[in-house]
């Protein structure tokens, strides 16, 4: 459609107005039919989350996504845009996008009435017709709906009960457009009952006096269900009034995991080194978060956001990156000693319950990173303890590697050695390159320095080697020779008594 000017112009070219979710049903039902993708960027939804948002729209519905953290609730209410026309005609200078044909405000109306067909018309883009709220327990009535401007009152010397005083807030602003509020239940009870009538009646009163305000609307929301009990709630009326309740949630399969993770987190950096991840380490770290949310140390409630994997694995690659640098490489491979090293993306974004706090989030997080290395060990490589007289049974092929740190040896790794230092290094330990060929097909100097330390991550997780962890690196020694020597460790004699 032309971009019409005035009011006469856009009846000359045959524009029809229509509310705002029967453009969205409508549009919607085209990208349905096209089989066009909806709402892009959002993965592991397809068959949950996403034909229930659909089903809603369809139905003309405001409604809710409810959610633990990093449930991508607001990136789906951001996407609704989609579903919105390219942009629409309104009243120029009117505050709340006003239709042309059916102005609501008492200016827009006598302007209407007194210019006809020459109303001057501006064009709204798609972009524009989406608001958002952070709903906080200090937003109040005027901030959403509007309050008596004063101001406008003494300039225009109009009494406090001429409708042109009021100031509108911002949900009325949205007219014609979507308006969402994330977080639903940090609103007061007495703010959330401002909401009734604009979802069911589009009535709204300020100051004392009504308003009838036909408001053409999609409001949408968002909400934590432990905002239920730690923060507040949705009180009942309103509850009955959002039409749809849709439920979201983490990813399902590790393989949505990585697609998440590999589409946000910031990998391609111009820093001059090439950080490679091999798939290995790209499980381990999505694993974390899998081993978070079936912990119990962690405060299940609260969630495991997406954003802990999308944070590590930026990490991770941040510390392989500094290595790099401080060696003079321009290539390097991102090893299990970079995601302990990375483990501050976790800490900050995990609860812990009591026995987790007294652990401490610190130890927390590296025990989350210990047990995902495991999950990934045992998925690549055979049971160390598999019973049986086949060479693969019980440490069968892990046998030399531990033989080799028996009689008090132990390896020493720095986090800043180089891959080719590191590999050289790692050789003097028998049969242990050949795991990591023969499980992790490690081919170039760096994949096979980082495989051939995940084999002696996994053997410690594994309980079969000892580890102490010092600054800036670790030690590995034979695990049975650690236990003696802790049993054997002198006791403190006791001290006699002091004369007085």
């Amino acid at each position: 459609m032309s971009r019409s000017q005035t009011l006469g112009e856009l009846k000359r070219a045959g524009y029809r107005p229509r509310s705002v979710k029967i453009e969205m049903r409508e549009n919607l039902i085209a990208h349905l039919k096209d089989k066009r993708p909806l709402f892009a960027g959002i993965v592991g939804y397809e068959k949950t989350v996403i034909p229930q948002v659909v089903n809603a729209v369809l139905s003309g519905h405001d409604f809710i996504l409810l959610g633990l953290r990093g449930q991508a609730k607001t990136r789906i209410l951001r996407s609704l845009t989609e579903l919105l026309d390219d942009e629409i005609p309104a009243i120029a200078g009117s505050d709340m996008n006003e239709d042309p044909f059916a102005p609501i405000s008492v200016p827009c109306q006598k302007l209407a009435a007194e210019l006809g067909d020459a109303l001057p018309i501006t064009w709204i883009p798609r972009a524009s017709r989406y608001q958002e709220k952070l709903a906080t327990p200090d937003v109040t009535i005027a901030d959403l709906i509007g309050d008596v401007d004063p101001i406008k009152a003494a300039t225009r010397k109009l009494t406090f009960a001429d409708p042109e005083v009021v100031h509108y807030g911002i949900i009325p602003r949205a007219n014609r457009g979507i308006f969402a509020i994330n977080e639903l239940p940090d609103l007061s009870a007495r703010i959330q009952v401002g909401l009734l009538n604009i979802l069911e009646e589009g009535d709204i009163q300020i100051r004392g006096f009504p308003l009838r305000l036909p408001l053409d609307i999609c409001l949408v929301f968002s909400a934590n269900p432990e905002d239920y009990t730690n923060r507040g709630s949705i009180i009942t009326p309103l509850r009955d009034r959002i039409s749809s309740q849709i439920l979201t949630h983490y990813p399902r399969s590790i393989e949505d995991a990585l697609k998440i993770t590999s589409q946000e987190a910031w990998v391609e950096r111009a820093s001059g080194v090439k950080v490679e991840v091999t798939d290995w380490l790209r499980l381990l770290i999505e694993e974390v978060a899998f081993q978070a949310r079936a912990s119990d140390l962690v405060d299940q409630s609260s969630g495991v956001s997406a954003r802990v994997t999308i944070s590590l694995f930026e990490n991770t690659i941040s510390n392989a990156e500094r290595r790099a640098f401080l060696a003079g490489e321009k290539t390097t491979v991102a090893r299990t000693s970079d995601v302990f090293a990375a483990s501050p993306a976790v800490t900050g974004k995990i609860e812990l319950v009591y026995e987790g706090e007294r652990e401490g989030v610190q130890a927390v997080s590296r025990a989350l990173i210990g047990k995902a290395a495991k999950a990934v060990f045992d998925r690549h490589f055979p049971d160390a303890y598999a019973p049986g007289d086949t060479p693969e049974a019980g440490e069968g092929e892990f046998k030399p590697v531990l033989d080799w740190f028996k009689n008090g040896r132990a390896l020493d790794l720095s986090d800043e050695t180089s891959d080719a230092e590191l590999e050289k290094r790692l050789r003097d330990v028998p049969a242990l390159s050949g795991l990591a060929t023969r499980y992790l097909q490690a081919k170039t100097t760096g994949e096979l320095a980082a495989a051939m330390e995940f084999v002696l991550e996994g053997l410690h997780q594994a309980s079969l080697l000892a580890k102490d962890e010092v600054v800036g690196g670790r030690t590995f020694r034979d695990m049975f020779e650690d236990m003696v020597k802790g049993l054997k460790a002198p006791k403190e004699k006791p001290k006699p008594p002091r004369n007085k």
